[in-house]
């Protein structure tokens, strides 16, 4: 699955527009993750366990995305987003979204 944040690609034309796809998560925060926060609060630096998870969170709403996609038949998503949102306190959501495509290489 080719997954690009451009509304072409470069060396392929578009056959066919399938349609919308999307993958999300849902992530609450974990106690032991802010006892560690609120102590790299006080001597600085990056807090890697928010790292670590947004990156995982990331992950899994692609996974979920490409599923979406190779079920309508897809090869590609043109124009992939992220967006991210607070559903409750101490929860939020991250969203991938994207166009699925069929593409096919271009003829040298």
């Amino acid at each position: 699955m080719i997954l690009v944040t451009t509304e072409l690609l470069a060396g392929h034309r578009v056959i066919e527009v399938l349609g919308l796809v999307r993958g999300n998560t849902v992530r609450t925060r974990h106690l032991g993750h802010d006892i560690m926060a609120h102590m790299k609060n006080l001597i600085g630096g990056e807090v890697t366990e928010y790292t670590k998870m947004i990156a995982e969170s990331r992950e899994q709403a692609l996974d979920r995305l490409s599923a979406e996609a190779e079920e309508l038949g897809a090869n590609a998503v043109l124009c992939l987003r992220f967006a991210s949102s607070e559903i409750m306190p101490g929860a939020s959501e991250l969203l991938a979204y994207g166009t699925a495509v069929r593409v096919e290489p271009l003829e040298s």
